[in-house]
């Protein structure tokens, strides 16, 4: 019998690509918060996991090519509908969205929820082992 870990590790395992990913964006924003008409981004959570459990159901759909003379498309980076442009609290002069208070306490969060996400995983391991182990 075989042990499919996405069964076993369940959406643990998406989360915390999720908080990776977010804190990208988060420390991207905090490291532009200088820079001018720079528009500060975000993850919703809600929405990916929503679209991941619609892949999940439905099955996932990707591009192939069928013909070698068809344009590979590698490289090319379409918007991710997730990520989307935070709306500024206060207006700045100069175009800039990002408020650093805003952004560090959301990386301070997210950062707590990658932990925790990190953590449940952990214990799935731990129980999965000690499953493999019959203690």
């Amino acid at each position: 019998m075989s042990i499919s870990f996405d069964k076993a590790l369940g959406i643990h395992e998406k989360a915390l690509g999720f908080r990776a990913q977010r804190a990208e964006v988060l420390a991207n924003n905090v490291a532009n918060s200088d820079t001018p008409n720079y528009k500060a981004r975000d993850l919703d959570f809600a929405s990916v996991l929503a679209a991941q459990s619609e892949r999940t159901q439905r099955g996932s759909f990707e591009m192939a090519r069928t013909n070698s003379q068809h344009i590979a498309a590698e490289g090319l980076e379409i918007g991710d509908p997730a990520l989307k442009y935070r709306t500024p609290m206060q207006a700045a002069i100069d175009g800039n969205t990002v408020d650093a208070q805003l952004e560090q306490a959301n990386y301070a969060e997210n950062a707590v929820q990658f932990q925790t996400s990190f953590t449940l995983l952990n214990s799935k391991f731990k129980g999965l082992i000690t499953a493999l182990r019959g203690e």
